[in-house]
């Protein structure tokens, strides 16, 4: 039986007209409705026609988490008085409980992506809702774009809504062809906000490193909020070990604790969804409860502040989520929670003045996540780029550059980027392309249902108690019978069943083939001992064992799970299984290289022959006559590490380059530019052939840089022959001295007595600009500055003198300095010169 009374009472019937309207003179539409007003269980029925009203129609709602998407069917099945499985079904990775009469179908996005793969026309479905596309998760926008290029290629007659828990959706909008926005207004009662930050400082997040200080002030907070409100608690905390925690600490209050996050077990899931009438509950969630999920009773809400995001670090191969600061719209979402179904307060556990410094928005996660999987996606969909999807946000062009590295080297796509059969298969077993890798070639040597067992290991990372030696948390993880266990040997029998194999190391042992599969996955983590628990990845990242684990003793390692802190020189290994050497060479075989390598190694020119794997070296001896390019670019190696200054500069060679750079800047071409990143742009131009015949760094030292720059002079233009009456070296000034011109500062300077200058009224210019005239006084300290002669003598000159002439009498002095001849001597050596 249909209840009829908990459907109306569902604020969005009211937007309902609008959005079919929509949808019947557009095919699109943006619908954004808070949570809590019924957008993800009403709308879909009311589309598929399952009220009563319209016609009936397929529908397919696309959430982005599992546990979402479970709680979606759940509650709409209940709302036509059924089970899922009848009218309403759901479908999510290793689960799928639909029927022959199923009319509304929730799925993730991931298992939408999968299906969009397969089948691009979504034969039967007649509507798709892209449910919280505000969270801005990759599979979301890459479905979105999917969708979209099949209505404009093949189903036009494919209804499309993107469902919004925030009114920002003007992108969306334009990115659907500019829909209609239809929104709904939310049933909102006030929220008291009380800032809640901890006594002292804490540390902020790093990595996965929550600071165990914070967990506890929230769990005081959470036991405040329970002492001065009524109603049940919220509470927001980063991920599940973090929940787990502040669990533990909660131990003996007055409610009961429930933890919600995708790893919970379903009988937890439900209960926290369903609601209590037998006493207070505290639901310690991760951010699947800011928009996803409805969390019935709620009227406080504990924010810690914190979520979980991807970042991919790709210059060392480590992808993993770290913990960051929450954004102020994520700090609105959960702060709502609190005003659902009555006036409500949040507890924010941070000082109000930092609330304005947080992000707006949270990253979206094509702009920080690894990429190898959306860019595996968009070479199966024919846009190995993804340059022709409808994407609010492009790929960054070096994460997708990365990708593509990794596709290509795991024979996912060809050289042009171009997907391969491998590729397709890799594609279809949802999984990430490097595990999906791990499992295809580990299944051919270990069977299926030992690759299966350890790939499913590293699709969901295990708890932290399970250790950090993989090949234990897989013993552990069979004769478990915990709710991870379980999961785990549901997602075994899944991937066994895509994979065929017989296996030649079926006779090898448990922690052999745990090692194989994991560097079969991750061959850039493939790591050597470096002693006192120190490894080095093949990427060229060290990594560190945690003081007590027994991995320490192992002579190579392939590392599963690392992240690096910011603070850290290396990255700290959470979880990775013993190989040997063969196996890691096995694994990491296309990043093995032999031969000759010549470097600038600590200030000097160092040949060898190398027989290395990434950057672990296997085998090295010197060489005694290295090839000579090997060398040379060696050479220009520690020229644009250590600088020019290698080369040999005298006092007469840098003037030299000053001369030319102010060319350079006043004349331009062709004047060559000499700064130091042109010159080291192309050293050939101007240090050959001295720089081939050079073979260590005091080769560098004997070359004459002042010498090497001539040939940059602009000879084949005749120009260079104007160099000293363009950038004078030297100018002769009245007295007969020639001054040396310096050339470091935006004018030439001449520093110059200034009875050497009496007669002269025209400043001396270069390259038409006047010279900064420094006019010293006998003692060859200055007194006057000055670009414009004519001026001083006029109006400058006659305090000079003034001053000078009691301390220099001895020297000329003259009220007309025009009509004195010029010198450098005192006066009376000037009257011997003069006298017969």
């Amino acid at each position: 039986m249909i209840r009829t009374e908990a459907l109306d009472r569902l604020p969005v019937r009211t937007a309902v007209p609008a959005l079919r309207r929509a949808l019947d003179d557009r095919g699109v539409a943006v619908l954004c409705a808070p949570p809590g007003t019924g957008k993800t269980t009403l709308v879909p029925l009311v589309l598929a026609g399952l009220t009563g009203a319209g016609p009936v129609r397929r529908v397919v709602v696309a959430e982005p988490r599992r546990i979402a998407a479970r709680a979606a069917a759940r509650r709409m099945a209940w709302l036509l008085g059924e089970q899922p499985g009848g009218r309403i079904g759901f479908t999510v990775r290793g689960e799928r409980v639909v029927g022959r009469d199923t009319m509304v179908e929730v799925v993730t996005t991931g298992v939408l992506l999968q299906r969009l793969q397969r089948d691009q026309e979504l034969a039967g479905v007649d509507v798709v809702i892209i449910d919280e596309c505000h969270e801005r998760h990759l599979d979301a926008d890459t479905v979105a774009a999917f969708l979209l290029d099949v209505r404009e290629a093949i189903r036009p007659d494919l209804r499309l809504v993107a469902a919004s828990a925030t009114t920002d959706a003007e992108g969306w909008a334009r990115l659907l062809g500019d829909a209609p926005v239809v929104e709904a207004e939310g049933v909102s009662y006030p929220v008291e906000v009380v800032w809640a930050p901890p006594a002292r400082p804490v540390k902020p997040p790093h990595g996965m490193r929550v600071d165990p200080a914070l967990l506890t002030h929230v769990a005081a907070t959470v036991r405040r909020a329970l002492a001065e409100r009524e109603g049940d608690v919220l509470c927001f905390l980063p991920g599940v070990g973090e929940i787990a925690r502040v669990a533990g600490q909660l131990a003996g209050v007055d409610a009961g604790v429930l933890q919600v996050h995708g790893r919970a077990p379903a009988a937890v899931q439900d209960a926290a969804l369903a609601g209590s009438s037998e006493g207070r509950r505290v639901v310690l969630a991760t951010s699947v409860a800011e928009s996803s999920l409805t969390v019935p009773g709620v009227r406080v809400v504990v924010d810690s502040g914190l979520a979980r995001e991807p970042r991919t670090d790709h210059a060392r191969g480590l992808s993993a989520l770290t913990t960051v600061r929450a954004s102020q719209a994520a700090g609105r979402q959960r702060a709502g929670r609190a005003g659902r179904e009555a006036a409500g307060a949040v507890y924010r556990c941070w000082d109000q003045a930092e609330d304005g410094r947080l992000a707006r928005f949270p990253a979206p996660e094509i702009k920080v996540a690894d990429l190898a999987a959306f860019a595996l996606q968009a070479a199966c969909w024919g846009d190995p780029d993804a340059s022709s999807l409808a994407l609010l946000d492009p790929p960054p062009a070096g994460a997708m550059g990365a990708a593509r590295e990794v596709l290509e080297a795991i024979g996912a796509v060809d050289e042009a980027g171009r997907v391969t059969e491998r590729g397709v298969r890799m594609s279809r077993l949802g999984l990430h392309p490097r595990l999906a890798r791990a499992l295809l070639d580990g299944a051919s040597e270990a069977g299926a249902r030992r690759a299966a067992e350890v790939v499913a290991l590293l699709s969901e990372e295990p708890p932290r108690e399970y250790g950090d030696d993989l090949a234990a948390a897989l013993r552990t993880a069979r004769r478990g019978q915990d709710g991870y266990a379980g999961r785990w040997k549901q997602e075994v029998r899944r991937l066994s069943s895509q994979v065929s194999g017989g296996g030649a190391l079926e006779h090898r042992s448990d922690d052999a083939v745990v090692g194989l599969v994991a560097a079969l996955a991750f061959p850039e983590r493939v790591a050597r001992a470096r002693g006192d628990g120190a490894f080095l990845m093949v990427s060229g990242t060290g990594a560190e064992l945690r003081d007590g684990s027994r991995l320490r003793s192992a002579p190579w390692l392939a590392v599963a799970v690392a992240d690096r802190p910011s603070h850290a020189a290396s990255a700290r290994v959470r979880l990775a299984a013993v190989v040997d050497e063969p196996t890691a060479l096995l694994a990491a075989g296309h990043l093995r290289v032999r031969g000759e390598e010549v470097r600038w190694v600590d200030g000097e020119v160092v040949a060898r022959s190398v027989d290395r794997v990434g950057a672990v070296e296997l085998a090295v001896r010197p060489l005694k006559q290295p090839d000579p390019e090997l060398v040379r670019g060696a050479l220009v190696e520690g020229l644009r590490r250590e600088g020019l200054g290698l080369l040999r500069w005298t006092r007469d060679s840098e003037q030299f380059r000053l001369r030319l750079a102010f060319l350079h800047r006043v004349l331009g071409a062709p004047w060559p530019d000499v700064s130091d990143e042109a010159l080291l742009a192309e050293p050939g131009a101007w240090l050959e052939p001295e720089l081939s015949r050079a073979r260590r760094r005091s080769d560098l030292g004997r070359i004459d840089a002042g010498q090497a720059l001539r040939r940059l002079l602009p000879w084949a233009t005749g120009e260079a022959v104007r160099l000293d009456e363009l950038a004078p070296e030297r100018i002769e000034v009245p007295s007969g001295s020639r001054i040396r011109v310096e050339y470091g500062g935006e004018q030439p300077v001449l520093a110059v007595k200034l009875q050497e200058l009496f007669g002269l009224s025209e400043t001396p210019t270069a390259a038409g600009v006047p010279v900064l005239v420094h006019l010293l006084s006998p003692a060859g300290r200055p007194a006057a500055v000055t670009a414009d002669l004519a001026s001083f003598w006029q109006d400058g000159y006659k305090a000079v003198r003034a001053e000078l002439r009691g301390r220099y009498p001895k020297h000329p002095w003259p009220e007309d300095p025009a009509t004195v001849q010029a010198t450098r001597y005192t006066s009376a050596r000037l009257k011997r010169q003069s006298s017969p």
